[in-house]
């Protein structure tokens, strides 16, 4: 993760807000326990990020659907989230919601057009106690998380769709719209078909692509290329390596038939008709 390299050892000097949902915090919490705390260290869980201050807190951020989180300083920039201009544009803007300026004067922006993203700061040892935490699934990529563990998490909605429940953070967490289509694909799976009917084996195989692109995606700078920029000032660029997402119109890369899109489980899904039959 680009911030892991950025954050930690600075210290925050102050924090705007334009809109209290978003940064939904107590001044005298902000005061005692944010001001003046250094960043310790940065973790991830499903779609939350975690910072992990000095002062035994912690910044709890949910980007949502169109949350943004922008790094800039004379030294370095990183911006990931919703694609959008604002993680490339002059800041703040008009979708900034908080801003953190640390006291080299370097900043970290949390923008949001929609305003569904959060920043709540609270002690360390009440994140996991969250409502949110409670409920989410393994992460994907967690070492311990077997394929065992994959189908029978899986099975427990098996009258389901496959995308839906890939889908569902609750059964698994971190898998996003991207990652589920492209481990569908990577399994010869149809997303509509219904985990029931699916063998072990194939959920096996499932298990390992979806951990292959996993990996892949991070191993290229993210799945966002549109107007990503790693701490680096490099964009992502795993999607030149996608198989099938925002491919459609195009030959399959393993069989030649035109690519698909199509939309299952309330989102836009690509296929290959020809590799994922239902």
């Amino acid at each position: 993760m680009g911030l892991s390299a950025l954050l930690p050892g600075r210290h925050v000097a102050k924090v705007e807000y334009d809109w209290a949902k978003s940064f939904p915090n107590s001044q005298t919490d902000v005061e005692q326990f944010l001001v003046g705390a250094s960043v310790s260290d940065l973790r991830r869980r499903a779609k939350v990020l975690i910072i992990d201050l000095s002062s035994g807190y912690s910044l709890v951020i949910h980007l949502k659907m169109t949350g943004q989180l922008v790094f800039r300083s004379p030294a370095a920039n990183f911006g990931a989230g919703h694609p959008s201009d604002s993680l490339v544009g002059q800041l703040p803007d008009k979708s900034t919601r908080v801003t953190f300026t640390f006291e080299d004067d370097s900043k970290l922006f949390f923008n949001d057009q929609r305003k569904f993203g959060w920043v709540r700061l609270m002690p360390t040892v009440e994140v996991e106690n969250l409502d949110f935490f409670k409920k989410v699934g393994p992460e994907p990529l967690a070492a311990d998380f077997t394929g065992a563990d994959f189908i029978v998490r899986l099975q427990r909605r098996k009258s389901s769709g496959i995308k839906a429940v890939l889908l569902d953070q609750t059964v698994v967490a971190g898998i996003g719209n991207i990652y589920a289509d492209e481990s569908l694909w990577a399994a010869k799976i149809h997303p509509e078909t219904k985990v029931q009917a699916i063998s072990n084996p194939k959920l096996t195989k499932l298990h390992e692509e979806l951990r292959r692109i996993m990996h892949l995606s991070i191993e290229k700078g993210g799945s966002t290329d549109r107007n990503y920029v790693n701490h680096e000032g490099k964009r992502g660029s795993y999607l030149t390596f996608a198989s099938v997402f925002r491919r459609e119109g195009q030959p399959c890369p393993r069989c030649g038939t035109t690519i698909v899109k199509t939309r299952v489980a309330g989102r836009g899904t690509h296929i290959c008709p020809h590799c994922q039959q239902p």
